[in-house]
């Protein structure tokens, strides 16, 4: 009868940690809920959305429940979580007239379209639930095996999108090759447009595609009553300064052990995007106490 019990009381467990977790646009188990990343064979987690989705929310079990060293990029920034780190968005004020009647902007726009006056673009909004894996693969999967996007984080992508639209443009050359597929998440809550990823054809490369994607989805979001366009991190892609109107700090967290590898490494994505002060600083006002000492010190 005990071990009846023991059994019971395991498989009641095993249910529990599995069960699905919902947090903001995000679902999860404990199973599912980090990506293996590595920094000079140190390993780390970061969430399945952290390639491709913007404004990921955390709560206190998400927290409690995930390995370490745990970093999370990218949290709201309405929320309580979370500090800015040493990078930020680029937004795109694509609703103001002073954006398109900047002259050099102007110039360089009117290049772009000359460029491409030949092909063929399509724009379409789709619903994010009706997105299989196979869709997303089809869409950028190229991209995501040269900038290393894991699987789990395109399986990511698809569940933060199960109650939003997406929208999916496509640009064709005069013989019906393909040029570049861009896909942005619109975010009514923020007014923007986010641009999570696009896949161009390098045989194409002399025309700047990725620019002129980034002008597409601009134009987009102006005609169609999105104030913003979420350009994502800039700091390390200088062309994406043509666009920038202006900046948002990017919100970010990490839990981990202060003797961690990661954290004795100073070379590390630690040193490189927070300051020492907050590492464990789990709130956004340092007044409030850390959820590093008070749950897993």
């Amino acid at each position: 009868m005990n071990d009846f019990l023991l059994r019971l009381n395991r498989d009641f467990s095993a249910l529990a940690g599995n069960r699905v977790h919902q947090v903001g646009y995000q679902s999860w188990t404990p199973d599912n809920l980090c990506v293996n990343s590595y920094h000079n064979e140190i390993q780390y987690y970061t969430t399945r959305w952290d390639a491709l989705c913007p404004y990921i929310d955390v709560n206190e079990e998400m927290l409690e429940s995930a390995p370490k060293p745990f970093v999370v990029y990218a949290l709201p920034p309405d929320s309580h979580y979370g500090v800015p780190i040493n990078d930020r968005y680029g937004l795109v004020h694509a609703g103001a007239a002073d954006f398109w009647n900047d002259p050099r902007r102007q110039r360089k726009f009117k290049d772009l379209d000359k460029l491409f006056r030949q092909f063929s673009v399509t724009e379409e909004v789709v619903s994010g639930s009706s997105l299989t894996a196979d869709d997303v693969f089809a869409m950028g999967g190229q991209h995501f095996a040269d900038f290393g996007i894991h699987d789990d984080e395109v399986a990511g992508f698809i569940d933060y999108v199960r109650d939003l639209d997406v929208l999916v443009i496509r640009v064709n050359a005069p013989d019906g090759t393909l040029v570049l597929t861009d896909v942005s998440i619109l975010l009514p809550r923020y007014e923007q447009v986010y641009g999570s990823f696009c896949q161009w054809n390098r045989a194409y490369k002399n025309r700047s595609p990725g620019i002129y994607a980034c002008l597409l989805a601009s134009r987009w979001a102006a005609q169609n009553g999105y104030p913003f366009y979420n350009l994502g991190p800039v700091d390390e892609y200088a062309y994406k300064s043509l666009f920038v109107t202006h900046y948002e700090p990017i919100y970010a967290l990490v839990l981990t052990d202060l003797e961690h590898p990661l954290v004795l490494d100073p070379t590390s994505p630690l040193h490189i995007d927070f300051c020492p002060e907050d590492l464990n600083q789990i709130y956004r006002n340092h007044a409030l106490e850390p959820l590093q000492q008070r749950r897993f010190g």
